[in-house]
């Protein structure tokens, strides 16, 4: 019994931690998106009216669809590309010094990678200055949607590939040499030793990187902030901007938490679909 005291004693701060700075604002925001509540005052009950409120918001539901857009092109270009950096560079003499470039832009914070494209991307930026030079003129990268979007994708994508490719260069590192060697002498060679020996044996770190990105992706804020804040009008609006719009800007912290549960339990369906479907396909292997 005193030892059961003691190891209470040693866990409780941890325990009172957790719940004051992560359950106790999960309970506040739950309350708030049943209310209306401006940041002053008390707040006032209203129920569901602010999801009626949120899906009948054309920008809430444009917010949705660009989202989605960049969950898919955050799975496509970064987690794609570093896989490829990550197999072009393996077992390659030097192959580390190939990676370094890429690695480099993930020690920028997200505002600072936004400014840096927004510059390059923006109406007259760098990138137009160096058509115009060529006699030629490009679209409005920053202002036409859903272009502007997918130039966020590939702003995130620069910073996030050589990380990517750091993370698969670990798991390829990690794969016995005896199986390869094998199916090497059994004449399996590139896309065939891929398939069959290296990606299988790669598939456990390929799961880590792929959830963490579904979840960042579904995130997104800092990037879209710092190279369109959302615009022009809403029209470059993920759910975690719109989510900061509303509570912050406009002092809405009802309808501004009930976009945050709703993006957070979108967050937790997609994370536990995902891995309850690679365990299953594991099971059956």
């Amino acid at each position: 019994m005193r030892t059961q005291r003691s190891g209470l004693g040693f866990v409780a701060p941890g325990v009172i931690i957790v719940a004051v700075l992560l359950y106790a604002p999960l309970l506040w925001t739950v309350f708030l998106s049943f209310t209306d509540y401006n940041g002053l005052g008390s707040p006032d009950w209203v129920g569901l009216a602010n999801f009626a409120e949120m899906f009948d918001d054309g920008g809430f539901l444009g917010s949705v669809g660009n989202t989605l857009l960049w969950v898919a092109g955050t799975l496509l270009v970064p987690v794609g590309l570093g896989l490829v950096l990550a197999l072009l560079s393996w077992n390659l003499p030097g192959g580390a010094w190939l990676r370094l470039p890429f690695l480099i832009p993930y020690a920028l914070s997200g505002i600072g990678v936004g400014l840096i494209w927004s510059f390059i991307l923006s109406s007259g930026g760098a990138l137009d200055q160096a058509l115009g030079a060529f006699g030629l003129g490009g679209p409005r990268w920053l202002v036409d949607a859903p272009l502007n979007t997918i130039m966020m994708i590939l702003a995130s994508a620069w910073q996030g590939v050589g990380v990517n490719a750091l993370l698969f260069t670990i798991g390829l590192n990690s794969i016995p040499k005896e199986p390869l060697e094998a199916a090497r002498l059994d004449g399996a060679t590139g896309a065939r030793l891929l398939g069959n020996i290296i990606w299988p044996m790669l598939r456990p770190l390929t799961t880590v990187v792929i959830g963490l990105s579904i979840v960042a992706s579904l995130k997104t804020f800092d990037i879209v902030q710092g190279m369109t804040k959302g615009g022009p009008g809403r029209a470059s609006e993920t759910l975690a901007l719109t989510m900061y719009k509303e509570t912050f800007v406009n002092s809405e912290y009802g309808l501004g938490s009930a976009i945050a549960l709703f993006l957070t339990v979108i967050t937790l369906i997609a994370s536990v679909l995902y891995l309850r479907r690679q365990l299953s396909s594991k099971n059956e292997i």
